[in-house]
């Protein structure tokens, strides 16, 4: 349970700083209405439950003591050590505050939405980070976890991505509300940063460990 709260928590974290996701869902929600930007969050979540799928799957056919399972694990702690000193590096660096919204509250057209479902699915889907971010996840939670977990894990990481998307399209169009995001987001990244590299840190540590006491 304490490993999952770890893993979930810097999931999370990490969604919480905008990236072309993020971007893509507020410009439809301005440009549509928070409606048809549902669309594009149901697509972003579809493709990152894609990239949860296959690195769960891929990291499961390794055994937890096999030089290869090592090295892959080692490598997503190397990503998380990297993308952690990013978010500490950059906190502060995304613009949410000037965008501008239209305030007017739009009816659903079901081509938007359909449109939106693509986008966002191309959007999760061609971006590499993705891919690696869970790769790293997935590494970190280990080959012998149970099926149940991984289950519980990967139903979490879903949940997370299409719950926050979804309220990214509900709220962005609030301006007050915008505007306190945007101040509170260089500490969240900073806090997210932080998190990710202890937490690879925290893993390395155990690896080796593992490694030596063999």
């Amino acid at each position: 349970m304490q490993q999952f709260l770890l893993v979930a928590a810097a999931h999370f974290l990490a969604l919480l700083s905008p990236g072309p996701d993020f971007f893509l869902v507020a410009r439809l929600s301005m440009a549509a209405g928070w409606r048809a930007a549902t669309g594009a969050c149901l697509g972003i979540a579809l493709a990152n439950g894609v990239f949860i799928v296959m690195a769960f799957a891929g990291v499961a056919v390794l055994r937890p003591d096999s030089l290869w399972f090592l090295l892959i694990q080692l490598a997503g702690c190397a990503y998380l050590l990297y993308l952690g000193g990013l978010f500490i590096r950059h906190a502060g660096g995304n613009s949410l505050a000037g965008m501008a919204s239209t305030g007017q509250p739009q009816a659903l057209d079901r081509a938007n939405w359909r449109r939106g479902l693509g986008q966002g699915f191309l959007s999760g889907i061609l971006n590499p980070k993705n891919a690696l971010f869970y790769v790293s996840l997935a590494s970190l939670v280990g080959a012998a976890t149970s099926g149940g977990w991984k289950l519980v894990y990967g139903l979490w990481m879903f949940a997370a991505v299409l719950g926050w998307d979804l309220l990214v399209a509900l709220a962005i169009g609030n301006r007050p509300v915008r505007e306190r995001f945007a101040r509170a987001l260089p500490w969240l990244e900073r806090i997210t940063g932080v998190l990710l590299i202890l937490l690879a840190l925290g893993v390395i540590g155990a690896s080796l460990y593992r490694v030596i006491g063999n």
